[in-house]
C-alpha cells in the first residue's frame, strides 16, 4: 500500500524545491544543477543554474539530453527514456530523511551509454532501494553525443565531463538540505559512466568532490587523443556540410545534428576501420572523452575504489546480433590480432571453446576486465568484483554480459527495464547481496571482502547467484597474457 505524506520542501542555493514522499521516501526530480546548454551557452562550459523564487516544482522527471533511439536489436534490451526541453542539466535526489542534520552517505549516480545514449530518468534507476537503506541518492543527467563529447574548434572538450563536475559541485554545496553528508560522496557508474569517472579520477577539478568511486565496467583505457578527436569531428562536419567550428554546429538544427549524429554512428560500427576512426576503432565508440594519453592514478589518490566487469561483457554486443554463432577462425585470429592477444594461450586454456566463445574471452578482457585490474593495481586497497549470473536469455547464451549486474545494484530485478536481458526470474537474493556490497563500501568504504593486492592474493569478490564466493586471482593464467600487451 502506498502512503502519501505532505509534499517535502528542501531549500537549494537556487531555491527551494518541492518533492513528493512515497512510503518513507521523499524525491526530488529534474532539479537544475547547471543552466540549459542551449542558445548563447551552446557547447560551453555548463554555467551556474539561475536562482528562482518561490517553491519550484520537483515531482517530475526533467528534460533528458539530445540523443538518437539506439539501434535493433539493442532497442529492444535496453530501454530510453526521453523528456524533450533544453534544461537538460538536471539531477533527481531520493533521501529518506529530507532537510539537514541526517548526514548521511550519498551516493551519485553516473548512467552509461556509450557516450551518446542513456539518461538518469530510467525507471532502473530510480533510488527508492539506495534510499530505503539509508543512503541519498542521485542520478546525472548530462550531455552526450555531439554536445558532449565531439570535438569542436571554439569550444571545450569533454563538455559531458565538465557537466559531471558541475553536478558533483551541487551535491557539495546542497545534499545537506536533503539530507546528505556532503563529506561521505560516493560517485557510481557503469560503461560510459565508469569510463567518466575514470577520467575524472586524474581531472584536477574534481579533486575532493567525492570520497568513494565505484567502477563497473569502465575504467581508464578508454579514450581518444587529439588528433582522433579532430578526425571524427571533421568527419561529423563533412555530413552535415558546415565548417567544424562551435559556432557553426550551433546553428544546425538539433533534428538534424542528432539524426547525422547517429548515421556517423552507423558508419562507424559498419566500418571500424583505424585508419579512418584512430584510437575510437578498437574502442569500439565514435564519441569518448579526448585525452593526451592514459591516466592511471598513483596510490595518493586519496579515493576508495571499488572496480570490476562481468564476466562475459562482449555477449551483449555479440549474441543479440547473431555474431556470436558466426565468428569464423579466419575472424577470430584477425580479432585476436587487433586487439594484440595471444590467442595461442586463450585456446590452450579454453580446449573446445568455439571462436565466438575465445572472442568473447577475449574482447571481454581486452576492454573491460584488464583495465579494471590495472586501476585496480594502481591505487592500493582498492577491491576487485566480478558478476558472474548469467541471464537465461537467448537460449542461456547471453550469458554473463555487459550490463546485466545494473538490475542487482539497484536491487530492482523486477523493473521491466530489466526483464529483456534479465529475464523474469532473476534471483532476488544476489541482487540483495549485490545491492547490500555499494551500499556498504558507500557507507563504511568496506564492501564486505578484503582488497586486491597484486602482490599477495588479488582477492576477489564473485557475485553468483546462490554461490557468491571471494577468489584469489579468478582466470589468472589468462590475466597474464596481458602483461606488457594492455
Amino acid at each position: 500500500m502506498t502512503t502519501l505524506t505532505t509534499p517535502p520542501v528542501c531549500t537549494t542555493r537556487q531555491g527551494a524545491v518541492r518533492g513528493r514522499t512515497e512510503n518513507g521516501i521523499s524525491a526530488f526530480l529534474g532539479v537544475p544543477y547547471a543552466a540549459p546548454p542551449f542558445g548563447p551557452r551552446r557547447f560551453a562550459a555548463p554555467a551556474p543554474a539561475e536562482p528562482w523564487t518561490g517553491e519550484r516544482d520537483a515531482t517530475a522527471y526533467g528534460p533528458t539530453a539530445p540523443k538518437a533511439p539506439y539501434t535493433p536489436p539493442f532497442d529492444a534490451l535496453i530501454p530510453e527514456t526521453d523528456v524533450p526541453g533544453e534544461d537538460c542539466l538536471n539531477l533527481n535526489v531520493w533521501t529518506p530523511e529530507p532537510g539537514p542534520g541526517a548526514r548521511l552517505p550519498v551516493m551519485v549516480w553516473l548512467h552509461g551509454g556509450s557516450f551518446s545514449n542513456g539518461s538518469a530518468n530510467s525507471s532502473g534507476y530510480r533510488g527508492d532501494s539506495f534510499a530505503r537503506d539509508g543512503v541519498v541518492l542521485v542520478g546525472v543527467n548530462y550531455r552526450l553525443g555531439t554536445d558532449g563529447f565531439l570535438h569542436l574548434p571554439g569550444a571545450p572538450d569533454n563538455r559531458g565531463l565538465l557537466d559531471q563536475i558541475a553536478a558533483l559541485e551541487w551535491v557539495r554545496d546542497n545534499i545537506a538540505a536533503f539530507g546528505g553528508d556532503p563529506d561521505r560522496v560516493t560517485v557510481f557508474g557503469e560503461s560510459a559512466g565508469a569510463v567518466g569517472i575514470g577520467q575524472l579520477l586524474a581531472e584536477p577539478r574534481a579533486r575532493g568532490l567525492f570520497r568513494r568511486a565505484v567502477l563497473q565496467s569502465g575504467a581508464c583505457h578508454h579514450f581518444v587523443r587529439p588528433d582522433t578527436a579532430r578526425r571524427i569531428g571533421e568527419r561529423m562536419a563533412d555530413r552535415l556540410g558546415v565548417p567544424h567550428t562551435a559556432e557553426a554546429f550551433a546553428a544546425v538544427p538539433l533534428p538534424a545534428l542528432v539524426a547525422a549524429q547517429a548515421d556517423l554512428r552507423n558508419d562507424f560500427a559498419k566500418r571500424p576501420d583505424p585508419a579512418v576512426w584512430g584510437d575510437a576503432a578498437l574502442n569500439g565508440m565514435v564519441f569518448e572523452p579526448v585525452a593526451e594519453g592514459r591516466r592511471l592514478p598513483g596510490p595518493d589518490l586519496g579515493v576508495d575504489l571499488l572496480v570490476g566487469s562481468n564476466r562475459e561483457e562482449n555477449r551483449l554486443y555479440m549474441v543479440p546480433t547473431g555474431r556470436f554463432d558466426t565468428i569464423t577462425d579466419e575472424r577470430l585470429e584477425r580479432g585476436a590480432r587487433a586487439y594484440g592477444a595471444d590467442l595461442a594461450g586463450y585456446r590452450a586454456n579454453r580446449p573446445g571453446a568455439s571462436p565466438g566463445e575465445l572472442l568473447d574471452a577475449i574482447v571481454t578482457d581486452w576492454f573491460w576486465r584488464v583495465p579494471a585490474i590495472r586501476l585496480a593495481e594502481s591505487v592500493p586497497g582498492s577491491h576487485v568484483y566480478e558478476f558472474a549470473w548469467r541471464s537465461p536469455q537467448f537460449d542461456g547464451r547471453l550469458g554473463a554480459c555487459h550490463a546485466l549486474e545494473l538490475g542487482f545494484v539497484f536491487d530492482l530485478v523486477g523493473d521491466p527495464d530489466y526483464l529483456p536481458m534479465t529475464g523474469a526470474d532473476a534471483p532476488a537474493d544476489l541482487a540483495r547481496a549485490l545491492h547490500g556490497a555499494w551500499v556498504s563500501f558507500a557507507t563504511t568504504g568496506d564492501p564486505g571482502w578484503p582488497a586486491y593486492e597484486p602482490a599477495a592474493d588479488r582477492a576477489t569478490r564473485v557475485f553468483d547467484a546462490g554461490a557468491c564466493r571471494t577468489e584469489s586471482d579468478p582466470r589468472a593464467a589468462e590475466r597474464a597474457l596481458w602483461d606488457g600487451r594492455r
